[in-house]
């Protein structure tokens, strides 16, 4: 029934006021910007005639999913200065690393350390993968925009694949410039060095290993397939089973290797049981996914 209709029965006597005790019936008529919500209120407790009361109530419009060539996906000028920051930082680091082990004749210490690096930046990549996607929203203190991206990344999978380089590291390329640089600066030790180099290296191109992850092998350069392929990369087909039901598996975004130990063992679930008991917050993944968290397969990608 239209909104015409309900008002063409609803009257109201002059002079007949509204009291707090009058009884109140919402009624909501929804528009693509707006809510109408048409408020019936008895005018009289031993009357059946009824007034309208309506109210606008505005609501936030419905989220708009990015096209592939949304300036949102673009790059600027600062992103490509954290980016270059991000990376001469690492460099550094790795330099460092090798000069000093040069002066000291080490160098199967400062490989393994590197190595470690390597594998540790993989487990590191899964638990904040996981801890973003199930906790905190866009409002979270110094995470709300990674929280926010992540959960948007989960509805359009495909636009990962869409954003530039720097778009796409400088986040992590700022986080990485100012957490190692002090290491860098107090620290000589090429062991260290080596493993401090390799480990944010491979966190803050997560992000670029992981929109890899989203290619097909047909637009990926041969050496990023070898290496998928390989193993040394996680692969297309190992992250997809992320984006499938029941979507609490498949965290990690550097190689994958960490994903079936902590799967099968179900580590990320116990600590969702250790962060319930205590804190009383219940993880995303429990929910029952909603629009909100499901691919929309039905987008179209608009070049």
């Amino acid at each position: 029934m239209s909104s015409l209709q309900h008002h063409k029965f609803l009257s109201r006597s002059p002079g007949q006021g509204f009291h707090h005790h009058h009884r109140v019936i919402p009624i909501r008529y929804a528009t693509s910007i707006t809510t109408i919500t048409c408020t019936l209120i008895k005018d009289n407790p031993n009357s059946n005639h009824l007034v309208s009361q309506p109210q606008r109530v505005s609501r936030a419009p419905p989220v708009i999913p990015l096209t592939a060539n949304d300036p949102g996906l673009k790059s600027t000028w600062s992103h490509r200065g954290w980016v270059a920051t991000g990376c001469a930082t690492v460099l550094f680091s790795l330099a460092k690393a090798a000069v000093g082990a040069a002066s000291v004749h080490i160098w199967l210490e400062p490989v393994l350390a590197g190595y470690m690096g390597y594998i540790l930046a993989d487990l590191g990549s899964g638990v904040y993968h996981w801890s973003i996607d199930n906790y905190g929203d866009a409002s979270t203190p110094g995470f709300g925009s990674q929280i926010e991206a992540f959960q948007g990344h989960h509805k359009w999978p495909w636009t990962i694949t869409r954003r530039e380089f720097a778009n796409n590291l400088h986040s992590l390329a700022r986080v990485v410039a100012f957490s190692v640089l002090p290491v860098e600066l107090v620290c000589s030790d090429p062991v260290v060095l080596g493993f401090v180099g390799m480990f944010s290296g491979c966190i803050m191109f997560s992000q670029q290993f992981h929109a890899w992850a989203h290619s097909t092998k047909s637009k990926l350069p041969a050496a990023v397939v070898a290496l998928q392929d390989a193993g040394v990369l996680v692969s297309r087909g190992q992250h997809a089973d992320h984006h499938r039901p029941p979507y609490n598996n498949n965290y990690c975004i550097v190689s994958g290797i960490w994903n079936d130990l902590l799967d099968r063992n179900k580590v990320l679930e116990v600590l969702e049981m250790v962060v319930y008991f205590k804190l009383g917050v219940k993880p995303r993944s429990w929910s029952d996914p909603n629009s909100a968290w499901t691919e929309d397969e039905d987008a179209e990608i608009t070049i």
